[in-house]
């Protein structure tokens, strides 16, 4: 039945880019009837949230029903992993955008994610209105599957990806059947491992279930690290392909690093050795191992925490900035210090890494997880664990080498293997097998037919 429904549905996508292309009087009354079987018109009344928002949802509604009309394919993004304070999995969809714009002009993108009311941008952006969590980091939580699922459908989607296995994810996979094209999905986080670390042990299999279970229906599953397609297999999910992250280079760079700035602002004397992290403070990141192993070390370490260090004790060597939104200021923060400090053994795969890298600095972190797929004793040093005493004896041995070289090296690596054009070219090229569509492979100039 539901094979039989996505054929239709997709025998109706043809015909509706056919329309799209040389207008409705080309289509037959059996193919007008056929769109009109597929279910492929949203109404309104599937997306109102809250009464009184009618307006707010039919300009929202009218902006990506225009969006659907546009006659080339369409990937749509769509993950509630995205919020004013957000990390790596915005900074990876940010930097796709603008990639996709540059360089696949026959293709359009479309991105779907919470917000605080319904809003549609010209930058391809859809804002739909989730409710806060509480603690949460300015991230929100949608409740509704199938009106999730209606919205992105109603952007007429090629290929959609999902990018958590929250209500976004269990929504791009109603739009997905509704729309009568494939889904993929990323896994960029172990909800297993979270739910073990944060409520015990006995919360990982109910969890690690029901992500597998939701995994397993993706056409496709991609998975930023060996770590994370390990995870996925023995939770029994299969069809899966590995595609690291990437960096922008032209944004983290080592020259613009100014190390005399940095030790002035911070009122430090130029034999410091300044180790940074940054990120958000959440629990799985290990700050407590970086501060011990600190604090064990003494002078003349000091560990600057770029957002890491909110709402937390002032500590001895331990030095607080806060949130830094634009990119651009955290390279100059992150180029300016001796080293990047990473303790998290089970980082999916760690983009502020890269970006560390990038910045010409060399990386200590911990022998497990997706970090020691990215970094090695070429560009950095590995501790044998997350223990404060192994993590503090990697930091010594770190800089008991050419720590200018390493960070010359980690640049080089950088560049070479992680730059965001060769990331976006090898997963365009799963876009484009997933889909059946060429353009999402095709480099060129996008005419209107």
């Amino acid at each position: 039945m539901v094979k039989s429904h996505m054929s239709k549905v997709r025998k109706a996508r043809r015909i509706q880019k056919r329309v799209a292309r040389v207008g409705a009087a080309s289509i037959s009354e059996a193919e007008r009837e056929l769109m009109s079987l597929a279910g492929l018109e949203v109404q309104e009344g599937e997306l109102r949230l809250i009464p009184g928002w009618d307006e707010e949802v039919s300009e929202t509604l009218k902006a990506t029903k225009a969006a659907g009309d546009d006659g080339r394919p369409r990937l749509v993004d769509t993950t509630m992993l995205y919020a004013p304070r957000s990390g790596g999995v915005k900074r990876y969809l940010l930097s796709k955008k603008a990639w996709l714009e540059a360089n696949r002009p026959g293709v359009a993108h479309s991105l779907v994610v919470p917000g605080a009311h319904h809003k549609a941008g010209d930058d391809g952006i859809v804002q739909l209105h989730a409710t806060k969590l509480p603690f949460g980091d300015g991230y929100r939580w949608p409740t509704s599957v199938r009106r999730w699922g209606a919205w992105v459908a109603s952007l007429n989607p090629s290929i959609i990806e999902a990018g958590d296995p929250y209500t976004p994810g269990q929504g791009a996979l109603e739009a997905g059947q509704r729309a009568g094209c494939p889904v993929v999905g990323f896994c960029h986080s172990d909800p297993a491992g979270l739910a073990a670390l944060h409520f015990g042990e006995w919360a990982k299999k109910p969890v690690e279930k029901r992500w597998a279970r939701l995994f397993g229906q993706f056409d496709k599953v991609i998975s930023p690290s060996r770590f994370i397609a390990r995870r996925l297999e023995e939770a029994g999910v299969g069809n899966i392909v590995i595609r690291p992250l990437g960096v922008e280079i032209d944004t983290f760079r080592p020259d613009r690093g100014d190390r005399d700035w940095l030790l002035k602002k911070l009122g430090l004397p130029a034999s410091a050795r300044l180790l940074c992290f940054a990120g958000r403070p959440a629990r799985e990141k290990n700050i407590d191992v970086l501060i011990e192993a600190v604090q064990a070390l003494g002078d003349p370490y000091h560990l600057i925490l770029v957002g890491a260090g909110a709402g937390m004790p002032a500590e001895e060597r331990v030095i607080s900035l806060p949130y830094e939104a634009n990119p651009k200021a955290v390279a100059r923060i992150i180029a300016s210090c001796d080293a990047f400090v990473h303790a998290n053994d089970k980082e999916p795969f760690g983009l502020i890494v890269l970006e560390a890298m990038a910045c010409g600095r060399p990386v200590v972190g911990v022998n497990a997880g997706g970090v020691k797929e990215t970094v090695d004793d070429t560009v950095g040093q590995l501790a044998k664990s997350a223990d404060p005493v192994h993590y503090a004896a990697a930091i010594e041995a770190l800089f008991a080498r050419d720590i200018e070289a390493l960070g010359a090296a980690a640049r080089v690596r950088t560049v070479e293997r992680f730059a965001w054009n060769r990331v976006f070219e090898d997963l365009s090229s799963v876009y484009a097998e997933v889909s059946g569509e060429p353009a999402f492979a095709q480099p060129g100039e996008w005419k209107v037919h």
